[in-house]
């Protein structure tokens, strides 16, 4: 039996992570709230705490740990009864995390998605719930990516996806994520990703774009796609060139701005994506490319491919279709082996890449990846002293970079009324620079696009002048 609405159990859901797990968060609110569940945002007030937890790096990890330990001091105070853990942290180390962290009520998997309702309603009436215990889920679909699809009824459940479209805004931001395809068939030595997340497979483009139009209708003018490959979407349909049939198709939806698109892999950037990106209407010039190194040598026992020559090239290519696209990556420093040459590679990439916005995170071992065993490990001690040097490096780049955009006409979609900050095309959410109106008469509304030149920066930050 469902709680009733005239007396609903209250959840309040906690996110930790990246824009793939505010996804998995909001599918959990829609099917919690079709079941009759009343989602609070008062942590202390709820009946239960669903913590979605990220097990990407050493720092999220414990993140997530401190989320969950804050939710547990919180039981004595409160009507908080259960702290449950779900999300990648939860999935990845299960009876490993719940021994280690007796705090948490239930430990879930992505496995319990689809039941979340039942899982914790029998939470609150006493019962122990059997521990998760982790398997690579590589595994749960057939190799082929040509037979995912076929199979994907089957094993849809599995990977923590609703039979039919379920989601719950938790914000009322203007941009929302929307996940197109799930895991990653890359092998990349440092990276655990795949044993967690799955094998790759893309959601069908009718899904999306009725997600979409439900986003839209729902207060989003800025669409996000994401996913931990997107440059490999319709792979498994045999088809890759799907996406950019797709990108025209959510451009067409009433109420859609802006169309932005996460996470491309260099080695499968294709020209026609490429002309798709800056030609379709709507969707921005923004390339989000994971390069991690510059150093052929090093990206080899990556299991990556290209190097700085040919990322240059890439950036040539963008840019000559676009000379103001924005461009961001991320870059590992200390990976096993790295040689001060290598490491001077990278440091010379940056110099010439004149990217947007640059992460560097230092190498630190992840459990069951192959990076654990090579050798030619450093020691700690350089590896931060590296790290701290290109981040140097990288934020003075970052803000030669934003000089030069000075002059630049932007369209800024205001996210903070108070303030006037924003993003232009050219700047992603959450973690990269943003644009600041400069108009102390004028009050802008969130949500609203406001055209503007550029006048100055603040740091990597721009201010701009509305026209």
């Amino acid at each position: 039996m469902s709680p009733t609405r005239a007396n609903p159990k209250t959840v309040a859901l906690v996110t930790l992570g990246c824009a793939r797990n505010e996804v998995d968060s909001e599918e959990l609110a829609g099917r919690l709230a079709a079941d009759g569940w009343e989602l609070i945002s008062d942590v202390g007030s709820a009946d239960i705490a669903l913590i979605n937890t990220c097990g990407f790096i050493e720092s999220a990890k414990k993140d997530s740990v401190d989320a969950l330990l804050e939710a547990h001091s919180l039981k004595n105070d409160g009507t908080l009864r259960a702290v449950v853990a779900v999300g990648c942290m939860a999935e990845r180390y299960g009876d490993e995390l719940a021994e280690a962290l007796p705090e948490a009520d239930a430990i879930l998997g992505f496995d319990d998605y689809a039941d979340i309702s039942n899982r914790l309603r029998s939470i609150l009436d006493g019962q122990k719930l059997e521990v998760h215990k982790p398997k690579d889920r590589r595994s749960l679909i057939p190799i082929s990516p040509a037979k995912r699809q076929e199979e994907r009824q089957e094993f849809k459940g599995s990977m923590g996806q609703a039979s039919a479209f379920s989601r719950k805004r938790l914000g009322d931001a203007p941009l929302a994520p929307l996940k197109i395809a799930s895991g990653c068939d890359r092998r990349c030595t440092f990276c655990a990703i795949p044993q967690f997340r799955g094998a790759f497979i893309s959601r069908r483009p009718t899904e999306i774009l009725d997600e979409a139009k439900w986003l839209s209708e729902n207060g989003v003018s800025e669409i996000f796609l994401v996913s931990e490959n997107t440059t490999s979407y319709g792979k498994d349909f045999g088809d890759l060139r799907i996406l950019e049939r797709l990108l025209p198709d959510l451009a067409e939806i009433d109420g859609i701005e802006r169309i932005r698109l996460s996470y491309l892999q260099p080695a499968e950037i294709r020209p026609t994506l490429l002309q798709a990106i800056v030609s379709t209407p709507k969707v921005v010039p923004y390339f989000d490319i994971s390069f991690q190194h510059a150093a052929g040598t090093l990206l080899r026992r990556m299991r990556r491919f290209g190097d700085g020559e040919k990322f240059l090239h890439l950036l040539t290519q963008i840019r000559a279709l676009n000379p103001e696209a924005g461009i961001r990556s991320n870059f590992i420093v200390g990976f096993p082996g790295e040689t001060e040459d290598e490491y001077q590679v990278l440091v010379d990439f940056l110099s010439e890449a004149r990217l947007d916005a640059i992460g560097i995170f230092p190498y630190s071992d992840e459990d069951k990846t192959e990076a654990v065993t090579m050798t030619g490990k450093l020691e700690t001690e350089l590896i931060n002293e590296r790290t701290e040097s290109l981040r140097r490096v990288a934020e003075e780049l970052i803000y030669e970079r934003a000089n030069e955009r000075i002059g630049q006409q932007v369209r800024v979609l205001v996210e903070d009324s108070e303030t006037g900050e924003g993003r232009a095309e050219h700047q992603g959410p959450e973690v990269d620079s943003t644009t600041f109106l400069n108009s102390p008469r004028t009050k802008f509304k969130v949500g609203e696009y406001v055209d503007a030149i550029v006048s100055d920066v603040a740091g990597a930050d721009l201010v701009a002048q509305p026209l």
